[in-house]
């Protein structure tokens, strides 16, 4: 892999607010050849930044705490964006551009009505979905594994069909109006990501599942499949010394391949190829 393959790629990762997850993105961009620009929210909010939403290929909503998680993860930097960015970023989303959100960024994209979206674009920023707080309340920090859904056009997944990832997180599961909406999301190939069990299959049981997502649900794409969102942490396997097995440590070909840094490597290929 040369090392500038997507040198010319525009990566925005936001920041601030209670956001902290930040240098391990970069990390993981900046590995794969690409410089992102960290920028605080409060200079996009004031249009200080020389640069509009638009001018970028990838725009990286990371985990953290926004707000303090006042009131609903992601709900105050949701409710924010929408007063301040909403222009900036719907021209974003019209240029093609490709949004990952990770933990609180999920949440973020889930309020802002980014993630699932309707079922072809434009985006319309209605809320559609939630995550509430964990069957078993409070705060769990522990691998998982996930299941890629087969045949998913999310482009931040192709080529990998499963991740063994950190989740972190009090308040992830994935709710909708009911099992009739579930259904119609997942038959619209909303549903990318579920937790699995020991089996290989998608479970709800506790601590596989670590916040009892009906099905399994543990990370969502829109209708163009440009849009990721995921509470499992990517970010927090970047290579193999990571994991506590040091698991890919004996990987043959490609060392990233399966370390979470396959999920940013598959976005800057879409946005590359765009």
């Amino acid at each position: 892999m040369s090392a500038g393959r997507y040198g010319g790629v525009r990566v925005l990762i936001p920041t601030g607010f209670g956001l902290n997850c930040e240098a391990e993105t970069a990390h993981a961009f900046r590995a794969l050849g690409a410089e992102p620009d960290l920028v605080h929210w409060t200079d996009l909010f004031a249009h200080r930044h020389g640069r509009r939403l638009a001018d970028y290929d990838v725009l990286v909503f990371v985990g953290g705490f926004s707000y303090g998680d006042h009131i609903a993860g992601g709900l105050v930097l949701a409710t924010r964006i929408r007063a301040r960015l909403l222009d900036d970023l719907r021209a974003f989303l019209d240029r093609g551009g490709y949004a990952l959100g990770i933990c609180n960024g999920f949440q973020t994209l889930l309020r802002l009505g980014l993630l699932p979206g309707p079922d072809a674009p434009p985006h319309d920023f209605e809320p559609r979905a939630d995550l509430a707080p964990n069957d078993r309340l409070g705060y769990r920090d522990a691998w998982v594994t996930l299941r890629v859904e087969p045949d998913t056009r999310c482009a931040w997944l192709r080529g990998i069909d499963r991740l063994e990832v950190p989740s972190r997180h009090g308040e992830g599961r994935f709710v909708v109006a009911d099992d009739a909406e579930l259904e119609r999301l997942e038959r619209r190939g909303a549903v990318v990501l579920r937790y699995v069990g020991p089996d290989g299959e998608p479970t709800e049981a506790w601590p596989h599942n670590p916040n009892g997502s009906r099905r399994g649900v543990a990370g969502i794409t829109d209708a163009t499949g440009r849009i990721l969102g995921l509470m499992p942490h990517p970010d927090a396997f970047l290579h193999p010394w990571h994991h506590p097995r040091a698991l890919v440590s004996d990987a043959p070909e490609d060392e990233f391949s399966r370390t979470g840094l396959a999920v940013f490597r598959a976005g800057l290929e879409a946005a590359a190829s765009r």
